[in-house]
């Protein structure tokens, strides 16, 4: 997995694969299900896109596709939250990337 951070209004967003399909958005939401046992707590899905939130460390992220912009991760935005939004999101990077190399 070839994770990037990328950084726009204060709040990072952890970008997976700019140029796939639903496959690999659905194998990164068993690998955050199995793995660090993510509960998805709303789902949406609508013609080209899905959000799926979820809270990790405490902080609600959201796992996202879109058909032109591939699959990441990005915290639901607040104004108030985004230092530990990007806590958040650095530590998942992290982890995610260390269990892609098991």
């Amino acid at each position: 997995m070839n994770l990037t951070l990328r950084n726009e209004y204060g709040n990072m967003e952890a970008v997976i694969d700019e140029n796939c399909g639903f496959n690999t958005f659905y194998d990164v939401a068993g690998l955050l299900s199995e793995k660090l046992h993510v509960n998805f707590i709303n789902k949406i899905d609508d013609f080209d896109s899905s959000y799926w939130d979820f809270h990790f460390r405490g902080q609600k992220l959201t796992l996202h596709y879109n058909t032109r912009s591939g699959v990441s991760i990005q915290p639901v935005r607040s104004k108030d939250t985004a230092v530990k939004n990007n806590d958040a999101m650095k530590e998942l990077v992290r982890v995610l990337g260390d269990l892609s190399l098991q």
